[in-house]
């Protein structure tokens, strides 16, 4: 009987193991990939991505990602000044008065751990907003 046992939770080990597998997340792309707040009803964006995970040829809507402000090697600026923000769902705006092109990021890894807010993604898309 406790061989039994053992040998239910090695397989089920194994599957557990196996379920982890091919879950790490590839590549982030974002959509649009250039957007004019000028063109959205209240100058508001709505970005989505799209993720490529380990073992999976197929990307898929990528829901759980770190979404923010940065620039285009995967830094999101944490509290420096920026022309746009961007919400927890990729909902991005201008802020008021502010003119120029902002680059909205989406990705995984990273914490603010920076004194200025700021910290780097580790697997991220980018696209960019214009701002009037």
């Amino acid at each position: 009987m406790p061989s039994r046992i053992a040998l239910v939770g090695a397989v089920a080990m194994l599957v557990i193991i196996g379920l982890g597998c091919g879950s790490h997340l590839n590549s982030v792309s974002l959509s649009p990939a250039v957007a004019d707040a000028q063109n959205f009803a209240n100058g508001q964006v709505q970005f989505s991505a799209t993720g490529s995970y380990g073992g999976s040829p197929k990307p898929v809507p990528a829901t759980t990602l770190t979404w923010c402000i940065g620039t285009t090697n995967g830094d999101c600026n944490g509290n420096i000044a920026s022309v746009a923000s961007v919400s927890s769902s990729g909902l991005a705006q201008c802020l008021p008065g502010a003119s120029g092109t902002a680059t909205v990021l989406a990705g995984s890894g990273g914490q603010p751990t920076n004194p200025d807010g700021s910290f780097p993604l580790r697997v991220f898309g980018s696209a960019q907003l214009t701002c009037p």
